[in-house]
């Protein structure tokens, strides 16, 4: 497994978090709150997102043999059609 964690600055942390989870729950396992949300993606990897006042938190885990920086691709380019007025939103992958 391979984790990626990032430190979004933004003040709609949590209203892209929520915006996220709601787009994705039609397709993924997906369980959220306002402050928190986790997101099943189907080949295994896993999402977990963490809204604060000024920035969102995001942890990705991608399994073994799966493209990491598509998933990061794919977690970027969907937060930042949300974001759409801030983005492109500043992802820090460590």
């Amino acid at each position: 497994m391979s984790v990626s964690v990032a430190r979004v600055p933004t003040a709609s942390a949590s209203r892209y978090l929520q915006q996220l989870a709601k787009h994705w729950s039609h397709k993924m396992t997906v369980a959220f709150t306002a402050e928190e949300a986790t997101i099943d993606f189907p080949n295994g990897a896993r999402l977990v997102m963490r809204a604060d006042i000024d920035t969102l938190d995001v942890a990705l885990t991608v399994p073994e043999g799966e493209d990491v920086a598509n998933m990061r691709g794919v977690v970027e380019r969907h937060l930042d059609r949300f974001a759409f007025r801030e983005a492109p939103l500043t992802f820090d992958w460590k």
